[in-house]
């Protein structure tokens, strides 16, 4: 039996950044254009930082050598899920390394975790490896994306500036509880 957010491939392949952008967006063009790309045709240091089945929030930092704090832009919430749209951020500058929409369903997780999470202060992949939970991520696609409007304000990119990003879902004990979209920041 399928839980309701369980999809197939072709489901989040498709249509996974439309659904998770329209919990905060009215227009996925105010993100942006995306474009499935395949892994080979992106440029490092996007490959390295998108093309794995890791935690973003464990790339990120060993890439920019720094720990980095959550910004929360907005979140959503449902009787059994938990949005939110961030920004990983730099911890001391604050400069913004990765735009990201991320949705969870609350009943996989423990309490504990559910309740650091909903707080907003710790990103989710630190929660997640600090409560020890069996996790994997599954990478979905990768996509270049020609920004819009808020991408282009959060990231501080100019108009016509492609930049990366991915669609992944995160199974805990072996249940698709974490739907996100990860979109780095160029680098600089």
């Amino acid at each position: 039996m399928n839980p309701a957010h369980l999809t197939t491939d072709a489901e989040l392949y498709g249509g996974s950044v439309a659904r998770l952008a329209s919990l905060f967006y009215d227009d996925l063009a105010e993100l942006g254009r995306f474009e499935p790309i395949s892994a080979r045709d992106i440029p490092e240091p996007y490959r390295s930082l998108l093309a794995h089945n890791e935690h973003m929030t464990v790339k990120l930092e060993a890439s920019h050598q720094c720990l980095v704090d959550v910004r929360v832009l907005a979140e959503w919430r449902d009787e059994a899920s938990y949005a939110r749209n961030s920004i990983l951020a730099r911890q001391g500058n604050g400069a913004a390394l990765q735009f990201g929409i991320m949705r969870i369903w609350l009943a996989d997780l423990p309490a504990t975790a559910t309740s650091q999470i909903t707080v907003e202060r710790v990103p989710l992949g630190r929660v997640l490896i600090q409560h020890k939970l069996l996790r994997e991520v599954e990478l979905i696609a990768l996509w270049r994306i020609v920004p819009g409007p808020a991408l282009r304000k959060h990231l501080q990119l100019a108009i016509g500036q492609a930049i990366f990003g991915r669609s992944a879902q995160i199974l805990v004990d072996e249940r698709p509880t974490v739907q996100v979209l990860e979109i780095v920041a160029p680098a600089k």
